[in-house]
C-alpha cells in the first residue's frame, strides 16, 4: 500500500475523526483492518463510551499520532 502525506496509511490504534458518510462528526480508535471482497478498506472505529461501529477507510481522518 502506497503512503501518501496528505492521506497516510491508517494502522490498528490510530485516533480518528470520521469526515464522511453515516457517522460523520464521531472520533474514536481505529480497529480491525479489513480489505472487503470489492477491494475496500473497512474499519471498525471504538469510541471512549465504548460503541463500535464499522466505516470505510476513505471516510476518516487520522488526528495526530
Amino acid at each position: 500500500m502506497k503512503q501518501d502525506v496528505q492521506n497516510p496509511v491508517l494502522q490498528d490504534g490510530d485516533s480518528c475523526v470520521v469526515i464522511h458518510g453515516t457517522h460523520k462528526g464521531k472520533s474514536g480508535t481505529v480497529r480491525d483492518l479489513n480489505i472487503s471482497k470489492t477491494g475496500h478498506l473497512t474499519i471498525t472505529v471504538v469510541q471512549e463510551n465504548g460503541d463500535r461501529f464499522k466505516t470505510l477507510g476513505r471516510n476518516v481522518k487520522i488526528e495526530n499520532r
